[in-house]
């Protein structure tokens, strides 16, 4: 093989490192075949691969338990990421309505993202952004919140719970269960009852913290 030699006096620049939105984005692409959204920030597409259940994240902590240990999550502020199977974000209004949570659904504060929607994708396993909590620290353990509420993490989403690749992360969402057949994943049904409920208790509690108001 004959290497090319530049001319002499010629300037070589070095490479340009690839941009760590760049790595981020062939991470999700190629390791887990999820699409994006061109442009930035780096946005992941509901609807294809999964859907999303959007909830506070005092609401979401207390519905972990529903989940396969496998089961991506992901925080951001004082939101709680779920993900789950895809199409179930269409299944929502139904369930709430059947679960009798329908005439309180508009104040529940449960947000289903499905197809033509997109999240914020947070940095892959071992990339860890300015204001996000040391891994073992705080709402990262899914340990019992503070009295007064969850403390809210700053900056850029996280995950609370990483997509493993090659794990086959789609058969570890929760989905409706199959008519005469107990699959894998785990119960949609149990996990927005809990959630709804929880979701619900968070309502009342700020409600109940809301000043009184005096003409």
């Amino acid at each position: 093989m004959v290497r090319t030699v530049p001319p002499p006096g010629t300037v070589t620049l070095p490479r340009r490192p690839l941009d760590p939105n760049d790595r981020q984005r062939h991470w999700y692409e190629n390791e887990l075949g999820w699409r994006t959204v061109p442009g930035e920030p780096l946005r992941l597409v509901t609807g294809l691969r999964f859907d999303v259940l959007d909830v506070p994240v005092e609401a979401g902590v207390a519905a972990l338990w529903r989940l396969g240990p496998s089961s991506p999550v992901a925080v951001r502020g004082d939101r709680m990421r779920l993900l789950v199977a895809a199409g179930n974000a269409e299944e929502l209004p139904g369930l709430l309505d059947w679960l009798e949570w329908g005439a309180l659904a508009p104040a529940l504060d449960l947000v289903a993202l499905g197809e033509g929607g997109h999240m914020e994708a947070p940095p892959f396993p071992g990339a860890r952004p300015a204001g996000a909590p040391l891994p073992g620290s705080g709402i990262a353990k899914a340990q019992p919140l503070p009295a007064g509420g969850p403390r809210p993490l700053q900056g850029a989403a996280v995950w609370l719970r990483p997509p493993e690749p090659g794990c086959e992360v789609e058969a570890s969402l929760p989905t409706m269960p199959a008519v005469g057949g107990v699959g894998r994943a785990p119960d949609l049904v149990r996990l927005v009852d809990t959630v709804a409920t929880q979701c619900h208790r968070v309502r009342l509690r700020r409600s109940c913290a809301q000043p009184l108001a005096f003409s």
